[in-house]
């Protein structure tokens, strides 16, 4: 910034003769093009030598025998230079391709310290994108020592590759165009943008809401603000439950919110909010629970209850279980930046115990109605 005033002008000294002008490299003569022959003066240009051999000052001092320059060809090696160029291009090119190729190997041998908890994986930088849902690249579907094929642990059904593979039931969840699978190590993950098409959905309700029910994803928020859920259910006027993070009375929260009236009122809705605890960049296992006998909701992250509270019931509005975005007034809103793996519901209220379960991937007698990307 200035004051206003003009600043002095400082010319900025001329480049030194022969070093090719700012920021380029000196000039270098050109390997191809002959130079003046020996004894040419420098302007005179590239005609035959003089008649009579220019002789030197002789070389050492007092009485040393003088001796002369031998004179250059007129005419260069034109084939010996050539040679020798097209020697180093191709030394050059040998070198490009192995510093290559190391490289891929590298990035290849990295991709293999990814961790289950979500430690240094950013998934704003994903290192693979699954493009078959397959997790066998080869193709091979020989069965392995314990009798299953690559297909019985295949996150999508076979020969679809957009349709999430229900690991408990026998519902499959649809990829919208926004949303699309991410392979890291032995885990698939389903990864949303925060857009109106990043989403997926189911062909069905998957939770009868008039009884008792888990739901339940590990999630990764990207997003600071507005309101982002990642599991829902219904496509009507409202949502019946969403599960997600969401900013409440200007604190980052996770929240679990279900809707007891049949006109998607905020009146008419009940939530719990869980706003002590760190909600962006980093994995976490979000569980909403609902006891129909107790008619109480609970939301737990990670294995820690947040709170409960009581309500009415749940109104059973239509629709099919969502990924990445929720049913508001209306409209679709509440999409989900960030990715999602480990769904899993149940047709009661898991408590602690189970639920510490579910975090560290063991679900013991307690099996899911519904599972995908396990």
């Amino acid at each position: 910034m200035t004051d206003g005033t003009d600043l002095p002008n400082s010319p900025q000294p001329g480049p030194a003769p022969g070093s090719g002008g700012y920021g380029f490299p000196p000039q270098t003569p050109n390997p191809y093009q002959p130079g003046p022959a020996q004894g040419q003066p420098s302007g005179g240009g590239f005609g035959p030598p003089p008649a009579q051999p220019q002789t030197e000052a002789p070389l050492g001092g007092g009485g040393a025998e003088p001796f002369f320059l031998p004179s250059m060809p007129s005419t260069p090696d034109w084939q010996a230079m050539a040679d020798a160029t097209e020697a180093q291009r191709r030394k050059r090119r040998r070198l490009t391709i192995g510093i290559g190729a190391l490289a891929v190997v590298l990035i290849a041998g990295g991709a293999g310290f990814f961790v289950l908890n979500g430690s240094g994986d950013d998934p704003k930088n994903p290192p693979a994108v699954a493009s078959s849902g397959s997790p066998s690249a080869s193709g091979d579907s020989s069965p392995s020592p314990d009798g299953k094929t690559p297909e019985d642990d295949s996150p999508t059904v076979p020969g679809e590759p957009n349709l999430l593979r229900d690991r408990s039931g026998k519902m499959g969840i649809a990829l919208g165009p926004g949303a699309s699978l991410g392979e890291l190590a032995k885990r698939t993950e389903v990864r949303f943008k925060g857009t109106p098409d990043s989403y997926a959905q189911g062909a069905e309700p998957a939770v009868d809401v008039t009884k008792s029910f888990t739901v339940s994803t590990r999630a990764y928020n990207v997003a600071e603000t507005g309101s982002r859920m990642a599991v829902s259910q219904g496509d009507g006027v409202s949502y019946s439950f969403e599960l997600g993070f969401e900013v409440v009375n200007g604190k980052k929260a996770w929240v679990f919110r279900v809707q007891t009236g049949d006109k998607g009122q905020a009146a008419t809705a009940q939530q719990v909010v869980v706003d002590n605890v760190d909600t962006t960049r980093q994995w976490v296992l979000l569980t909403g629970t609902y006891d129909a006998e107790k008619k109480t909701i609970a939301l737990w992250v990670d294995d820690k209850q947040g709170g409960q509270a009581q309500v009415s019931g749940i109104w059973p509005g239509p629709g099919p279980l969502q990924l990445g975005r929720a049913r508001h007034h209306e409209i679709w809103s509440a999409a989900w930046d960030g990715p999602l793996d480990h769904i899993r519901i149940f047709d009661q209220a898991l408590g602690q115990e189970q639920i510490t379960g579910l975090k560290n991937n063991k679900t013991g007698k307690t099996k899911p109605t519904h599972s995908w990307l396990i």
